[in-house]
């Protein structure tokens, strides 16, 4: 069993917490995030719609992701750096969707409603996760569910962004923002190269 670091764990407590609130005690669309451009949009937003989740397939998803890939990065960052890079990547998820969402709206690609469609989730966090993770255990195997086979992380990656790329091109799974998460990969990419370029201390 992997041991629990203590950003790591703080994150999962929270979006739990956060995720059984929203049924009891919370509108959960007050904690989604909007288009900037919808009457619906409030700049808390942009951080609270990281710890929300649509349903709890999608809350075990991303938690199990966390859980698996998020201790051994901690170990290498440090808590706040990893903390900082978390947010960090969960924020440019939203910078690229909402960079993507705008160009749609323009060139007519979607209706003008589609503002109005709130977005949840901690996938683009957890894709910036899967990135620093595969840069710094590229070798290290993860077996896959489907298909069973096992695969270097570095390889994972790079074919999991790939798909994410090709869904978010051609529609074929409607209802996921796939530019959110390659946000969240792009982000953590860049970030990750400035600091091996330019490093930085966070005390």
């Amino acid at each position: 069993m992997l041991q629990l670091t203590d950003v790591v764990k703080n994150l999962l407590i929270i979006n739990i917490i956060m995720f059984l609130g929203v049924r009891f005690f919370i509108e959960p669309n007050q904690l989604a995030v909007y288009y900037p451009g919808s009457p619906y949009f409030q700049p808390y937003q942009i951080v609270t719609h990281m710890f929300m989740h649509g349903n709890f397939m999608h809350l075990l998803f991303n938690m199990f992701a966390i859980y698996m890939f998020g201790p051994p990065v901690e170990a290498v960052f440090g808590p706040k750096r990893f903390l900082f890079y978390y947010l960090a990547t969960g924020l440019g998820s939203f910078v690229l969707h909402m960079a993507v969402m705008h160009w749609e709206l323009t060139s007519g690609a979607i209706p003008m409603s589609s503002m109005n469609i709130p977005t949840v989730g901690a996938s683009g966090a957890v894709f910036g996760l899967l990135v620093a993770y595969g840069m710094n255990f590229p070798n290290s195997v993860i077996q896959l569910l489907f298909p069973p086979i096992p695969l270097k992380a570095k390889y994972f990656v790079l074919i999991y962004a790939a798909l994410e790329l090709y869904l978010g091109l051609s529609g074929k799974q409607p209802g996921v923002a796939h530019f959110a998460h390659l946000g969240g990969a792009l982000f953590g990419f860049l970030i990750i190269t400035f600091w091996h370029k330019f490093p930085m201390r966070f005390n």
